[in-house]
C-alpha cells in the first residue's frame, strides 16, 4: 500500500470521527431543547407544549397567536428562568473543562477549587453587614463576584510562579475552599436566626431571582469568555499532551494557564453572583463529554457546555415537580444527580 493510500485513509478516518463527533454534539443540542422546552412547561400552573411552542415563536417574532396569560407565564416569569439555567449550566460545564485540561485533573473545577465557596462567603458577608446601603439585589451579587475573584487572584499568583505543578495547585484550591466554608459557617454562627436561613437559601442555589437584566450580564459574559476559550482551542489541546509537547510546538503554557484562568474566573464568579453555589456540574459535563468525543478541546468544548446546560435545565425541571406547587432548592438536586457520578468516576478511575 502506498504512502498516499495510507494518507488518504488516515484522512477519511479522521474525517469520519469528526462526523461522528458533530452528531454527538447535535444530538445533545436536540435533547437540550427539549429539556428547554419542558422547563418552561413545569411550574404551578402545567401548559401544553404546543402552548408554549406558540409562545416561543411569538416571542421571536413570528406570527402565532397564544392567549395573554399563556403569553405572560412564558415569556415573563419562566424563559428567563430556562434560559439562565442554560447559560450557567453551560457555564459551569466549561469552566470545569478547562479547569480539567489545565490541571490535568478528572476532579477539578471551580467548585472544588474553592472559587464558589468564595463566592458564597462574599454574598453571606454582603448580608450580615447590611448590604453597605446598596440594594440587597445589586449588592449581594457584587459581593459574590469580588471574593470570587479575590480567590481566583490568589490562584493566578501561583500559577503564575515558577516550578508550580498542576497538583500543587489543585491542593491551593481545595485549602481555599476549606479556608472559605470555615469564614462562611462563622459568619453563620454569629448572625441572627433570620439572617443565616437567608444565607442558607442563598446557598442552596436558586434560578428564581433570574431576570432579564441579570439574564443579559451573565450572557454576554458566559458567551464571550466560551469564544475566546474557543479560540484557544487548539492550544489546549495540545497542553493535554503534556507541557513539555505543549511548549515544543510553540505553546506558551504560563500565558496560556493565566489567561484560561482568568476567563473561568471571571465566569465562574458572574454566573455564581446571581444564582448562589451549584454543585457538580463542574466535575460531571466534562467528564461525559470526555468520553463521547475525547479532548479535542474544538469538540469537548462546546459538548461540555451542552451537557453542563442539560443537567442544569433537567434539575430546573426536577426541582419544579419534587414538590408540586414549591420550589425545590436546584443546588441540592444538582448535588443529588452529580454525588453518584462522582463515585462512579473515583471507582472506575483507581487503576
Amino acid at each position: 500500500m502506498s504512502p498516499s493510500t495510507i494518507l488518504l485513509q488516515a484522512i477519511e478516518q479522521q474525517r469520519k470521527s469528526e462526523r461522528r463527533r458533530l452528531m454527538v454534539i447535535s444530538g445533545f443540542g436536540a435533547i437540550l431543547l427539549v429539556s428547554f422546552v419542558l422547563d418552561i412547561m413545569t411550574g404551578p400552573s402545567m401548559l401544553d407544549a404546543s402552548k408554549v411552542i406558540n409562545a416561543l415563536l411569538e416571542f421571536i417574532g413570528l406570527p402565532f397567536q397564544v392567549d395573554r396569560s399563556t403569553h405572560v407565564i412564558v415569556t415573563n416569569l419562566r424563559l428567563p428562568i430556562a434560559l439562565m439555567a442554560i447559560i450557567v449550566g453551560g457555564s459551569l460545564g466549561v469552566g470545569g473543562a478547562e479547569m480539567q485540561t489545565l490541571l490535568n485533573n478528572p476532579m477539578a473545577s471551580p467548585y472544588t477549587l474553592g472559587m464558589a465557596a468564595a463566592a458564597g462567603f462574599g454574598a453571606a458577608i454582603t448580608l450580615y453587614v447590611g448590604s453597605l446601603g446598596m440594594n440587597g439585589m445589586y449588592a449581594v451579587p457584587i459581593g459574590a463576584f469580588l471574593c470570587c475573584m479575590l480567590s481566583a487572584c490568589f490562584l493566578f499568583a501561583l500559577a503564575s510562579m515558577r516550578h508550580i505543578s498542576s497538583g500543587q495547585l489543585i491542593l491551593a484550591g481545595i485549602a481555599l475552599l476549606f479556608l472559605f466554608q470555615s469564614l462562611l459557617s462563622l459568619v453563620q454562627f454569629i448572625s441572627s436566626p433570620e439572617l443565616s436561613q437567608q444565607i442558607l437559601f442563598w446557598l442552596f442555589g436558586s434560578l428564581s431571582k433570574a431576570t432579564w437584566t441579570n439574564l443579559a450580564i451573565t450572557a454576554v459574559v458566559v458567551i464571550g469568555g466560551f469564544l475566546l476559550l474557543l479560540q484557544d482551542s487548539w492550544k489546549l489541546t495540545a497542553l493535554r499532551m503534556g507541557e513539555e509537547r505543549a511548549k515544543s510546538v510553540g505553546v506558551n503554557v504560563t500565558k496560556l494557564r493565566l489567561k484560561t484562568l482568568f476567563i473561568v474566573a471571571v465566569m465562574t464568579a458572574t454566573v455564581t453572583s446571581f444564582v448562589g453555589i451549584i454543585g457538580f456540574i463542574g466535575i460531571v459535563a466534562p467528564n461525559i463529554a470526555k468520553i463521547l468525543v475525547g479532548e479535542d478541546q474544538r469538540f469537548f468544548l462546546p459538548l461540555s457546555f451542552l451537557i453542563g446546560a442539560f443537567l442544569l435545565s433537567a434539575a430546573s425541571v426536577l426541582s419544579k415537580s419534587i414538590v408540586p406547587g414549591a420550589l425545590f432548592p436546584i443546588g441540592i438536586v444538582t448535588a443529588i444527580i452529580g454525588v453518584p457520578f462522582f463515585f462512579w468516576l473515583i471507582i472506575a478511575r483507581r487503576g
